[in-house]
């Protein structure tokens, strides 16, 4: 005598009344085509009773990571991306010594307008 699973011997474990079309398997979908800058093409498939306002306009493509239009001739461009900047291109931006003292001397007269202070000088 052999003890197991509760299963019927060929049945599928999980089967119910429902079919796989009930499931969504079989369910009727839309393919939707994506490109992206680089003329790779992503297809995603969306139920068929989606309605049209609810599929996205652009998604991140899978074999780029660059957005994804579904416009093929005018795909979204690709992100500027500033250039890094080495420690001496922040040096050469740097304030003058005549600018950093104007400075200081406005941020310490507001600071003493604040407190009352100038008053009494």
């Amino acid at each position: 005598m052999a003890s197991g699973g509760s299963a019927i011997r060929g049945s599928r474990v999980g089967a119910g009344p429902m079919g796989e079309q009930d499931r969504g398997f079989h369910a009727e979908r839309v393919a939707v085509s994506y490109w992206d800058a680089l003329g790779n093409e992503t297809v995603r498939h969306f139920a068929a009773n989606l309605p049209a306002e609810e599929i996205p306009e652009t998604i991140d493509s899978p074999s780029s990571g660059l957005p994804a239009g579904r416009d093929k001739e005018n795909p979204p461009l690709v992100a500027k991306m500033e250039p890094y900047k080495t420690h001496l291109a922040y040096v050469k931006e740097r304030r003058t010594e005549e600018e950093a003292e104007q400075l200081l001397d406005e941020a310490l007269q507001q600071l003493r307008v604040r407190r009352g202070t100038a008053a009494s000088e």
